[in-house]
């Protein structure tokens, strides 16, 4: 039996609830607010353009935080991450806020969340994004791997493909057609069934080393 104990690394957005700044575009009109890290791999590139909308087109964070609290867990999201952490210890490793985050990670059942932060000025507007580190994903795994954890992470951007190849093991949920094509390494899952079937695989391994 393997003497490394197993944890499951998730990314948050589009896995496990809808991605916020599409329901934000969806909201507003403004679709330029649609693209994401399936889109633009620079995540400060991608942050700076969205905070630059929104102050083109006077958007607070009240704004932003009552589309979020509009949102419920992606259908079945919930019910794999119950069976998930039944299995293994988890982390949701995202790069969103803690300012967004909160009312998801409720209707999650309060999972473990490492994420980033916002500075909000006195108008209630985005002055800034501040990132935990950066490479804040893939230094996590990384650091879970120093603890003697073998991790298997679970992402669907540009963004999470550092902490895939980081890991022990890594698997594309539901990605983009561009993300899959570049990164044919990883296996792609289009429903929770199929994770839950490449979960319980990498528990086995542990079981068996």
């Amino acid at each position: 039996m393997s003497c490394s104990p197993p944890l499951i690394a998730i990314d948050l957005e589009g896995i496990l609830t809808p991605e916020i700044w599409i329901a934000v575009a969806e909201r507003t009109g403004i679709d330029r607010l649609r693209l994401t890290t399936r889109d633009i791999p620079d995540y400060d590139q991608l942050m700076t353009g969205r905070l630059r909308i929104l102050r083109d087109h006077h958007l607070r964070m009240r704004d932003i935080q009552a589309v979020i609290e509009t949102l419920d867990p992606l259908p079945g999201a919930l019910d794999f991450l119950n069976w998930a952490r039944s299995r293994a210890p988890l982390v949701i490793l995202s790069d969103t806020f803690y300012e967004f985050a909160r009312p998801l990670m409720a209707k999650l059942g309060d999972p473990t969340l490492f994420c980033n932060s916002l500075e909000i000025d006195r108008d209630n507007r985005i002055a800034a994004y501040h990132l935990r580190q950066p490479n804040g994903k893939q230094r996590a795994v990384a650091g879970f791997k120093g603890l003697g954890f073998r991790v298997l992470a679970i992402g669907d951007s540009y963004n999470d493909t550092a902490m895939l190849g980081e890991a022990d093991g890594g698997i594309l949920f539901r990605p983009s057609a561009n993300v899959a094509a570049e990164f044919p390494q990883f296996p792609v899952c289009q429903e929770y069934g199929e994770l839950r079937v490449y979960i319980t695989e990498h528990l086995k391994e542990d079981h068996d080393a």
